[in-house]
C-alpha cells in the first residue's frame, strides 16, 4: 500500500515527480489562486473539475510574435460563443480574461510563444451534473512556440483522408476541450507516416483537419473554402479571406475529393503555421507537387498582419 502522508510530504513528492514537457512552459495563471506562476511542477487542475473527467469546458490558443498577441478579438469572440453554447461563463468578465492573457504572456518573458486559455465547468464532483460545480475554472498557460522553418514551408506537407469522421454539426462549431476525434486523427496520421489528416462529413464533403481549416484553389483559380457545416470556423481562415478577398475570388462551397484531384493548390490555415501548402494528398501530387502562389501570398500577408496589427504586451 502506498504511504499515507501529510501535506508537506505530499508537496515534496509532487515537486520531485517527473514533469514531461515542463521545459516548454513559460508562465501560467489559475483563477482559484489569483496569481501567475512559472514553475510547471505546480501547474495543476483539480481532478474533480468537470473539465478533466467530462471534457466540460472550452478553450482558445493564440500566438504571439515579437511580443504582439495575434487575433485577440476574434479568438475571444469565438471563445465566448463556444462558452455560451454549453451554458458556461468564466469566473470573471471576458475583457478581464483577455487582460489576464496578456499578463501571462508578459510574465513568460519570451518574445514569441503560444498561449492557451481554458474555461472549465469547475471542481465540485465526479458526476455529470453542471450544477455540482459552483464556480467555473479559468487557466491560462503561455508556452514555447517552435516555428516551422522557411525550408519546411518551401517544401510543403502531405495529407490524407482519415478514417475518423467529422464531428456533428452542433459539436463541430464549439471549440470544446473534448478533442478525442482530433487526437485519433493525429494518431492515424502518425501511424501512416503522413503529416496531416483530413476528415469528411457524412455527405462526403471536406470538413477540416485535426486542428486546422483546409482550403483549395480550384481549376478556375478561385479560393474555395469549405462551407464549415461540420467544422470550426477558424480565426486564421477568416482573417486570410479578409486579406485576399480583393485580389482573388473567394467562394464558400462544398469540396469533394474529386475537386481536390483537379485543384491548383491545397493548403492548411491555422494559428500555429499560418498558411501551409499541402503538396501531396492520398499519395498523389497536388498540381505540380510544389507550394503554389496563393498559399505563399496568404502566408506573407498573415506574417505582415501580425507585425502590423498584433496586440502588444
Amino acid at each position: 500500500m502506498p504511504d499515507i502522508v501529510d501535506v508537506d510530504a505530499y508537496v515534496s513528492r509532487l515537486l520531485a515527480a517527473p514533469r514531461p514537457g515542463g521545459e516548454n512552459v513559460l508562465a501560467y495563471y489559475d483563477h482559484r489562486l489569483g496569481v501567475i506562476g512559472t514553475d510547471p511542477r505546480l501547474m495543476l487542475i483539480p481532478l474533480d473539475d468537470h473539465l478533466v473527467h467530462r471534457g466540460d469546458g472550452v478553450f482558445e490558443t493564440l500566438k504571439y510574435i515579437d511580443r504582439k498577441l495575434y487575433q485577440v478579438e476574434p479568438h475571444f469572440a469565438r471563445m465566448e460563443r463556444s462558452a455560451k453554447a454549453i451554458f458556461l461563463e468564466p469566473p470573471c468578465p471576458w475583457d478581464e480574461v483577455a487582460k489576464l492573457t496578456l499578463d501571462v504572456c508578459r510574465a513568460g518573458g519570451s518574445d514569441i510563444g503560444m498561449v492557451r486559455v481554458i474555461v472549465g465547468r469547475g471542481p465540485g464532483s465526479f458526476g455529470i451534473d453542471p450544477a455540482d460545480c459552483p464556480t467555473p475554472s479559468l487557466t491560462i498557460v503561455a508556452y514555447k512556440y517552435h516555428p516551422r522553418s522557411d525550408a519546411s514551408f518551401a517544401k510543403g506537407v502531405t495529407a490524407f483522408r482519415t478514417s475518423i469522421p467529422a464531428k456533428q454539426n452542433y459539436l463541430a462549431r464549439i471549440k470544446s476541450i473534448d478533442y478525442l476525434p482530433n487526437v485519433l486523427m493525429k494518431r492515424e496520421a502518425t501511424q501512416r507516416g503522413e503529416d496531416y489528416p483530413v476528415c469528411y462529413d457524412d455527405k462526403g464533403f471536406l470538413a477540416e483537419g485535426a486542428t486546422e481549416n483546409i482550403c483549395i484553389v480550384d481549376a478556375a483559380g478561385r479560393l474555395v473554402v469549405p462551407e464549415l457545416n461540420n467544422a470550426l470556423t477558424g480565426t486564421t481562415l477568416m482573417r486570410a479571406v479578409e486579406l485576399v478577398k480583393n485580389e482573388i475570388e473567394v467562394v464558400f462551397a462544398g469540396i469533394r475529393e474529386e475537386d481536390i484531384a483537379t485543384a491548383k493548390e491545397m493548403f492548411i490555415l491555422g494559428t500555429t503555421n499560418d498558411c501551409l501548402s499541402i503538396i501531396r494528398y492520398n499519395g498523389a501530387p497536388i498540381a505540380d507537387g510544389r507550394p503554389g502562389p496563393v498559399s505563399k501570398r496568404i502566408r506573407a500577408d498573415i506574417v505582415a498582419d501580425i507585425a502590423a496589427n498584433g496586440t502588444p504586451f
